[in-house]
């Protein structure tokens, strides 16, 4: 049998090479007319965890070399680059790694993000995703620098299988105190993120639910992704998230609710009694290609276009060999216009076991 490669945008142009000029509208569209609105930065490619769907420690071990300091992305390039985003159409950034928060002094980038503004005056939405472990530490400091919310990376409240799923045998009481000193230090809309691996941690869903219930913390069930090259995946350890909605419709009445806002990635539910909502993030069972609006920053200043992508677009060296702001924009525009990325739905349409291609982006590399 012919093997077949799912293409993930294999032409990165050079971009110091002439590019055209693109109008800065704030309505800026790829090749299959989805436009450009949210932005995800990662700060650091180092974690305090090694979770093994994402930095695994037999490969991420103490020998493991992070990238040196003069490498990343300083605050006030960061920043830069996201005011062309932002003129662009960009309305909202997350800051992610690796872990967010081992990057010294974050409070200050946020507090020169949360500056911005778009073409229409209106404040950026300014979050940020963690694995909670510094959160009960920072979360007041990072409110007051801007950050308007965070999104916090759990996998099950029993302390065991979240011990084993970190690694490092964090206990779930520290990520737990986190989310509560985010609460009363004002941060709203918090999230926590559960990646659900068949095998590891399914028996975790209804007990994650029934704590945060009632709370005011909206949580999300992810499936298991392919993402790098690292993790191991198969498809037999991916929990459908259809799955996942039946086990929780077995304990309580869910509606479905619409799409809070175009290109989100969750399916929402809300308890029928009015005691807060659940969602689904499907990326391998229900491709949400068609509506993706993100576009990736990685420490180093590669912007990629997709999170299954493997290869990036090196900003880093166009912001330190002098460039103005003009050119930095028409850089961002032409990347954004050439983008036809839609790897998820173009796995779905290969046979079981096909393989996909070149190796793929490590997400503690780019953020989730």
């Amino acid at each position: 049998m012919v093997s077949r490669i799912i293409p993930v945008l294999d032409e990165r142009h050079l971009l110091h090479a002439s590019v055209l000029p693109v109008p800065v509208t704030g309505k800026l569209v790829d090749q299959l007319g989805r436009p450009l609105r949210d932005l995800r930065i990662s700060v650091t490619d180092r974690c305090n965890f090694r979770c093994s769907y994402c930095m695994p420690k037999e490969v991420f071990d103490k020998d493991h070399q992070y990238l040196p300091h003069t490498s990343l992305l300083s605050f006030e390039e960061i920043t830069r680059v996201a005011t062309q985003f932002v003129a662009h159409g960009v309305r909202k950034i997350r800051l992610t790694g690796g872990e967010p928060l081992l990057r010294k002094h974050l409070e200050l980038l946020i507090a020169q993000l949360a500056t911005l503004r778009t073409p229409d005056g209106m404040p950026l939405d300014l979050t940020l995703t963690t694995n909670g472990s510094l959160l009960a530490r920072k979360a007041k400091a990072l409110k007051e620098a801007g950050l308007n919310r965070v999104t916090v990376s759990l996998d099950g409240l029993d302390d065991a299988i979240f011990r084993q799923m970190n690694d490092v045998d964090f206990p779930v009481a520290d990520v737990l105190a986190g989310i509560e000193a985010a609460k009363a230090a004002g941060l709203t809309d918090i999230k926590v993120n559960m990646v659900v691996k068949r095998g590891t941690n399914e028996q975790e869903i209804v007990p994650m639910a029934r704590y945060f219930r009632g709370t005011g913390v909206s949580l999300r069930f992810i499936e298991y992704m392919d993402v790098g090259a690292t993790n191991g995946w198969c498809m037999d350890e991916v929990l459908p998230s259809a799955q996942v909605i039946d086990m929780l419709q077995a304990e309580w009445p869910l509606e479905p609710l619409e799409a809070a806002a175009p290109g989100e990635t969750a399916q929402r539910w809300a308890y029928a009694d009015g005691s807060g909502e659940v969602g689904v993030i499907s990326s391998v069972t229900q491709a949400f290609c068609r509506d993706c609006n993100r576009i990736r920053l990685s420490t180093e200043g590669k912007i990629f276009l997709c999170l299954f992508a493997h290869q990036g677009h090196d900003l880093r060296e166009v912001l330190r060999r002098g460039a103005d702001d003009a050119e930095l924009s028409n850089a961002i525009g032409n990347i954004w216009q050439g983008r036809s990325d839609r790897y998820s739905e173009l796995r779905a349409s290969l046979p079981a076991g096909s393989p996909s291609g070149e190796r793929r982006v490590e997400m503690s590399y780019i953020g989730g």
